[in-house]
């Protein structure tokens, strides 16, 4: 009878052995099929994943920075033999907490960097932040979060751009005239300080004016309905500063803007906007090379995340002049990069 019970408890023992072992194997394997949470920036060193945040898709200055991103995603895998993915996560209209959103999105599945145009800093930096702290670094373009913890930035310097859009408007004016300032987004912290630069270099003209400062949705369709809300409602309106070539985006103001009685100097300079220069509505547009945006920044990303070097903070991008004496030229860059809506009456001008 000892003996039976010895050998019952010996069986006992193999079997509570035997299930431990059952449960630590399971442990495992549960671990190794990657039940547990993904996580963020897992670049296995031959995919780069690059989720791209703009701040609208119904700007087409946005939509030219993709097609940037997207042609030097294909040329820099080419090179460098990997495959690096643009992942498009841009809201419809502007929305600094949908971004957020966006980002932290980006973050839990498997983003390896992240890219963004603020729309508002204040509503993204915190996200940023998050995104770097789980290993995922984060550059923004054209409009930045400097208190966040990007990496890097690319684009004008905006005070300096709003200074240009002035002294263009001022010298179209001869000096002096009743001026209109275009802002679009009040919160948006690039565009700010391009009005902080148009007021700044129209201090410098005693015979300049500013009527006031007019914020709209960044679509063309609410640009264009405020520039022709404000002209009606002040007729002494004979020049516009635009920081942002919004409203020339539609054909509205080809006709209700008077060339002899109203100049307007905006920046950016895309095929649909040509028109104005060639009618002299605006005698000088400042282009920003929007599709770099794109394909710089994805150049400065590869180079930090994939080749491990040191990229500047700050990445100044440099304004293109355009009025009727180089139309053509310009015509010919936009065409180059890839724009198929350039007129074919420009490019037989260079």
């Amino acid at each position: 009878m000892k003996v039976s019970k010895v050998l019952s408890v010996l069986c006992c023992l193999i079997l509570v052995i035997a299930l431990v072992g059952c449960g630590n194997e399971s442990n495992q394997t549960a671990s190794s099929t990657g039940t547990s949470t993904p996580q963020s920036g897992s670049s296995d060193g031959k995919t780069i994943k690059i989720t791209m945040i703009a701040k609208s898709t119904t700007n087409p200055v946005f939509l030219s920075a993709k097609s940037g991103a997207e042609a030097a995603a294909k040329e820099l895998s080419k090179e460098h033999g990997i495959d690096i993915k643009i992942d498009w996560r841009t809201p419809t209209t502007e929305d600094g907490q949908m971004q957020a959103q966006n980002i932290t999105k980006a973050i839990n599945e498997g983003a390896d960097a992240i890219l963004i145009s603020c729309s508002d800093a204040g509503k993204v930096t915190t996200t940023i932040n998050d995104a770097v702290k789980r290993g995922v670094p984060v550059m923004t373009f054209d409009s930045d979060a400097p208190a966040s913890q990007r990496f890097a930035f690319y684009g004008v310097n905006d005070i300096k751009s709003g200074e240009q859009v002035m002294e263009e408007l001022a010298k179209s004016l001869g000096g002096k005239g009743n001026v209109a300032i275009l802002a679009g987004n009040q919160n948006a912290p690039n565009l700010q300080k391009r009005v902080e630069g148009v007021k700044k270099a129209a201090k410098k003209y005693p015979g300049i004016n500013i009527v006031g400062v007019f914020y709209h949705i960044e679509t063309p369709q609410d640009a264009a309905a405020t520039v022709v809300k404000v002209n009606n409602a002040h007729p002494e309106i004979n020049g516009w500063a635009m920081v942002g070539g919004w409203p020339l985006f539609t054909t509205t103001l080809l006709t209700d803007i008077d060339p002899k009685k109203v100049k307007v100097v905006a920046v950016d300079a895309l095929p649909v906007q040509l028109p104005y220069v060639e009618k002299g509505i605006a005698p000088v547009l400042l282009a920003q090379p929007t599709y770099n945006w794109g394909y710089i920044s994805v150049e400065k990303i590869v180079e930090k995340v994939h080749l491990k070097k040191d990229v500047p903070e700050i990445n100044e991008m440099e304004l293109v002049r355009v009025s009727k004496e180089n139309l053509g030229e310009w015509a010919k860059q936009l065409k180059d990069w890839g724009f198929q809506d350039v007129p074919e009456k420009y490019l037989k001008e260079n």
